[in-house]
């Protein structure tokens, strides 16, 4: 290693070869407990087998990129098992354009998902906040375990926004109150909403299972469609015994004509739960 003028440290091609072998293996096989390997590891590993003297995370960077390696990112790589036709992208090709396309007035779209075991824990005292001359906040190491809890949210991919529902369980039936309050919280004036989320079994609402969730779009005069494709929906003061396409069954109300075909629905609307 030596230094040139007003320049970087130069280390042997040694040194570079030895660092591109290491970025190139799983820190695992290294037997280091890390999913992947950051700069500063990477020096500290070169410098415990003896390649260098001293180096540092820069200059370790440094010689990465020269090589064009980014050991540090993470790539997630689509299952083998998911066929590579049309309907696949075609299915891609829907959910990038719902997430970079200009949307109308009438117009918005949720990305939905669980986060799963959260455990809430409470310390068993009150934390105490700094104070001139005594240091830093204090907290109480002891606390107490109270179960644990999934968290139900609806991101809105335009502003940012997100609703969450906090629940004991992790069912359909907690799904499906997700879906109730974002109807709640919906303005008037959004008449179609975009909803993604991936395969989950919960996820997959049934006609025959749909009795809470009939989807309703009659702020958008189209009556009723299947409840996997939720474009919006209105909640009734009694539910719809199931979804239902074009005429509506027995004893419900058509007067206003918020009923039409199914074709006419899928002529419309463009959204559809998927992932």
């Amino acid at each position: 290693m030596h230094l040139e003028a007003g320049g970087p440290r130069v280390f042997p091609p040694i040194v570079a070869t030895h660092l591109v072998k290491l970025a190139c293996e799983l820190p695992e096989d290294e037997a280091r407990s890390l999913s992947t390997w950051t700069c500063a590891e990477l020096a500290r590993m070169l410098i415990r087998e003896r390649i260098v003297d001293t180096i540092s995370a820069t200059s370790v960077q440094r010689i990465l990129a020269s090589e064009k390696l980014k050991p540090w990112r993470v790539h997630h790589w689509l299952s083998a098992k998911v066929p590579r036709d049309d309907p696949f992208r075609a299915t891609v090709h829907n959910i990038c354009d719902l997430y970079t396309r200009p949307l109308g007035r009438h117009e918005r779209v949720l990305s939905l998902d669980e986060k799963t075991s959260l455990q809430p824990r409470t310390r068993t005292s009150p934390t105490r906040p700094a104070r001139p001359g005594h240091g830093p906040v204090r907290v109480e190491h002891a606390y107490l375990r109270k179960g644990a809890l999934n968290l139900f949210a609806a991101f809105d991919t335009r502003t940012g926004r997100v609703l969450g529902l906090l629940r004991q369980r992790k069912r359909q039936v907690e799904f499906i109150e997700l879906l109730e309050a974002i109807d709640r919280t919906t303005p008037a004036s959004v008449t179609l909403l975009h909803v993604l989320c991936d395969n989950l079994r919960i996820h997959n609402l049934l006609p025959a299972r749909a009795t809470a969730v009939d989807v309703r779009v009659a702020r958008a005069g189209l009556g009723h469609h299947r409840a996997a494709e939720i474009a919006n929906r209105r909640s009734h003061p009694e539910p719809v015994p199931s979804a239902y396409h074009g005429r509506p069954p027995d004893g419900a109300d058509d007067s206003a004509g918020h009923h039409r075909t199914e074709d006419d629905a899928n002529a419309t609307l463009r959204s559809s739960t998927t992932s």
